[in-house]
């Protein structure tokens, strides 16, 4: 008898190829995102890309400079867990402050308010925060040269 929670046998051999390639996975995903998430604060810092640049000092430009060197360290993987820690704080004061606002109705919904991609990075970078840089990162290269 299946009770609906059990996952068939097929699709469970189909995937599981993948598995070999979980730690690869990871680290294209913090190495991504890390460079992503620079970027955005390529635009605050220096302007790059954008008609709007932050006044010197401001919140935002503040935020910018966050977003620009945590995003390389991530993207390298150098201080990996504290950056993305603070990358992913920094995303959650984005999301409640800018986008949200702790309005009611329809606002408290990430695609009106437009603070979904505040909210992935703030998921994001506390699984990196959480589980450090992996492979392919210069905090794994130093660890394996330790032992």
């Amino acid at each position: 008898m299946d009770d609906g929670r059990t996952i068939p046998c097929q699709e469970v051999h189909i995937m599981k190829w993948l598995e070999p390639y979980s730690e690869h996975a990871y680290a294209l995903l913090r190495i991504m995102s890390g460079f992503l998430f620079s970027f955005h604060g390529m635009q605050k810092v220096l302007g790059l890309l954008t008609e709007m640049q932050p006044p010197v000092g401001s919140q935002l430009w503040i935020g910018g400079v966050i977003e620009l060197v945590g995003g390389i360290a991530i993207m390298a993987g150098l201080g990996t867990r504290v950056a993305a820690f603070i990358c992913s704080g920094q995303m959650a004061v984005a999301y409640f402050q800018f986008h949200w606002k702790f309005q009611l109705g329809a606002a408290f919904f990430p695609i009106v308010n437009k603070g979904e991609l505040a909210a992935l990075y703030c998921f994001v970078f506390l699984l990196i925060a959480a589980k450090g840089a992996g492979i392919w990162s210069i905090d794994g290269r130093r660890s394996s040269r330790r032992t």
